[in-house]
């Protein structure tokens, strides 16, 4: 069955914010995820706390915080309109932000939890041989973290394709701009169009298992014998 037009659209736009968010917890998860495992300082736990919240807390909740900082009156939101003329609210953006959001803790754990395994003998004799240490991360420590950095990452992907709540607060539904692939399944429930909302969860849904089949696969095996 082809698909129609709009579940393209929703598809496409999917796609794009979910990359978007992914590449954006990627790089900045990586890094905390580092510090987190490498490093003690006063507050560590707290950070922690901090930025694994969003793992826990209503997506509703998250649109809302995000709407005080990005909306045309938050506190970065009013900035941006002033300064540069940039409005997030009702844009894909805004989508992206709130995906990327809600995302993070999955690329943070999974980027922890994979440098923590790491032997930091063999850091510590690459340091000796006189590999800088920025050196020593990608040298090192990354090529042997990959594999859990990685399967982090596209948990981090699958649940930004799925970002439901908080994009709603902040993007809006508009079809063909905002409207990703979880707000036209319940557009599409409200309006009583049950075809389209089923084509649209079995494309979700495929989507979804083949990201989750990939990174467990890329997920370090703790149990040999397993």
């Amino acid at each position: 069955m082809l698909l129609a037009e709009p579940a393209w659209i929703a598809l496409r736009l999917s796609l794009k914010v979910a990359c978007w968010a992914t590449l954006v917890d990627l790089v900045f998860g990586v890094a905390l995820g580092y510090l987190l495992a490498r490093k003690r300082f006063p507050g560590r736990e707290l950070l922690d706390a901090l930025l694994t919240l969003p793992m826990v807390m209503p997506p509703t909740v998250l649109g809302y915080y995000l709407l005080v900082l990005i909306g045309r009156h938050g506190v970065i939101g009013a900035w941006l309109q002033q300064t540069f003329g940039i409005n997030l609210i009702f844009t894909w953006q805004a989508a992206v932000i709130a995906a990327a959001v809600v995302a993070f803790p999955l690329v943070l754990k999974g980027a922890r939890a994979a440098f923590e395994t790491v032997d930091t003998q063999l850091e510590q004799a690459a340091r000796v041989l006189g590999i800088a240490p920025f050196g020593v991360f990608l040298r090192v420590t990354l090529p042997l973290a990959w594999r859990g950095v990685l399967g982090g990452t596209l948990l981090a992907f699958a649940r930004s394709m799925g970002e439901f709540g908080a994009t709603l607060m902040v993007a809006g539904s508009i079809p063909g701009k905002t409207q990703t692939l979880s707000i036209a399944v319940y557009e599409a429930v409200q309006a009583g169009q049950d075809d389209s909302a089923n084509l649209l969860v079995i494309i979700t849904s495929v989507v979804c298992i083949v990201v989750l089949i990939a990174a467990n696969k890329l997920t370090p095996n703790r149990n040999p014998q397993a």
